[in-house]
């Protein structure tokens, strides 16, 4: 993984293809002393959409703010366990957390542009963070929009403010913005439940373009978006994985009785 040692003062290198693999081990996560996730082994396969699902409550959002140190900065949150980007434990002391983060992006529920700032400026803030130079700038604010499928939306209206564009357009704003950064990792914390079909559709499609480039975990409520979007389905109930698998076989052929129930709308 570029870039995550605390001595290491290069922002990170564009990731090599294929994508690295997660390794999650043996996590466990706690507000205060609530145990929400307990003690998961979880793989996110380099190049593949791995769905996360469960009832509301069952840690499933909380597990992915794991992935990317993003828990701890929660009052009264803390961890344990590893998680592997390919070898390098994230959570090893000597690591740079601001590198795993942009190593690991996050795209959240609902769209957060930056308010104050522009379409362009939205995007090239993490790039301008990490030392790209000025000349390299727009085209790296190019590439991240075209791969959002956006570029051709507001190619000529750069200068506008982040807020003008539609909520299905500012959702693939935040992927442009997490893109920019040539992050390895892309985590979405539900990232369409605010959106109409149409955006919700755009979105879904993007996430098979985007799988050639970088290893994702999509958090979802909708069984129907798991089922079209993901090669692997993960479920979780009450802070623990139930059933890892192909994504068919989750749904056709579970191997757990509480994972057939949750996906036939028994519950949840």
């Amino acid at each position: 993984m570029p870039g995550v040692q605390a001595d290491k003062k290069q922002p990170p290198a564009a990731p090599s293809r294929p994508a690295p693999s997660v390794h999650v081990r043996g996590l466990r996560a706690f507000y205060g002393r609530a145990e929400r996730v307990k003690g998961i082994d979880l793989d996110l396969p380099a190049n593949e959409v791995t769905a996360i699902i469960g009832p509301s409550g069952c840690g499933k959002s909380t597990m992915i703010r794991c992935i990317n140190r993003l828990h701890e900065e929660i009052a009264g949150a803390r961890s344990e366990g590893r998680v592997l980007l390919d070898s390098v434990n994230i959570y090893d002391p000597a690591v740079d957390v601001i590198a795993v983060r942009r190593a690991i992006g996050m795209v959240f529920q609902r769209p957060n542009p930056f308010p104050a700032m522009s379409i362009f400026d939205n995007v090239a803030a993490g790039p301008r963070l990490s030392g790209v130079r000025r000349e390299r700038l727009r085209q790296r604010v190019q590439d991240a929009l075209e791969s959002a499928g956006l570029w051709h939306e507001v190619h000529d209206r750069l200068s506008q403010p982040a807020l003008a564009l539609s909520g299905g357009q500012q959702q693939r704003l935040c992927i442009a913005r997490a893109l920019a950064v040539e992050p390895e990792v892309i985590l979405m914390d539900e990232p369409c439940s605010a959106l109409d079909p149409t955006a919700t559709l755009r979105i879904e499609e993007l996430l098979d373009d985007l799988k050639s480039r970088v290893t994702i975990a999509i958090v979802t409520h909708n069984m129907q978006q798991a089922a079209r979007v993901a090669d692997r389905t993960a479920f979780l109930l009450d802070g623990e994985l139930i059933e890892v698998g192909p994504t068919q076989e989750i749904f056709t052929t579970p191997r757990d009785r509480r994972t057939e129930d949750y996906v036939t709308g028994k519950f949840g």
